[in-house]
């Protein structure tokens, strides 16, 4: 993914603590060719698997979840933040954002995430792998069946992805951040 990697380097902004902003054209403002070619890219890297749902997170995961579904014509359901009044049959767990620092709640609905689901989850980033692990929970709890992970970008030095891949999850990262060291983005 190099047009990715320009991408950062030449618009992502890096601040204080690890945080590196690319909100000019992935999750704020997005550029719809390059996040086409992220779907293209995940559709790519995870054919071997068999799956038959796309899942995210709200809100910065549904852009790219959204792409590898239209391409495969796969249903994508997300994890909400809020509980809306109108959701039945709802699972949740608690999953702690790196960005906010803070914890939330997400919650789906089991009519949409089910025993017979195998589900491929998207995101924008991966850092300490919180997001990941609460969305491994909610698939764990639905009886579903999680046949890999992917992220636009994955910061290496927060751990995330090499505890996932620990545990035996395919993980795939478009993007690796070695390093955000004195605000100078290091791609591996």
């Amino acid at each position: 993914m190099d047009l990715l990697k320009k991408r950062i380097l030449q618009d992502g902004k890096c601040f204080e603590g690890g945080i590196l902003k690319v909100d000019s054209f992935i999750n704020h403002q997005m550029d719809p060719i390059l996040m086409k070619s992220i779907g293209v890219e995940f559709v790519r890297r995870f054919a071997n698997k068999d799956f038959n749902k796309v899942m995210t997170i709200e809100a910065s995961g549904i852009a790219p979840a959204i792409m590898v579904g239209y391409l495969l014509e796969l249903p994508v359901v997300f994890a909400k933040k809020k509980q809306p009044k109108t959701m039945e049959n709802m699972i949740s767990t608690t999953v702690r954002s790196f960005t906010k620092d803070r914890e939330y709640n997400v919650c789906i609905s089991k009519d949409f995430l089910t025993k017979k689901d195998r589900v491929l989850f998207i995101d924008d980033f991966l850092a300490n792998g919180n997001a990941a692990n609460g969305i491994i929970d909610l698939i764990d709890q639905a009886g579903a069946q999680l046949v890999g992970m992917g992220f636009i970008i994955e910061k290496a030095f927060q751990h995330g992805g090499e505890v996932l891949r620990e545990r035996g999850i395919h993980v795939e990262s478009l993007a690796i951040i070695d390093s955000l060291d004195n605000c100078q983005i290091k791609i591996r």
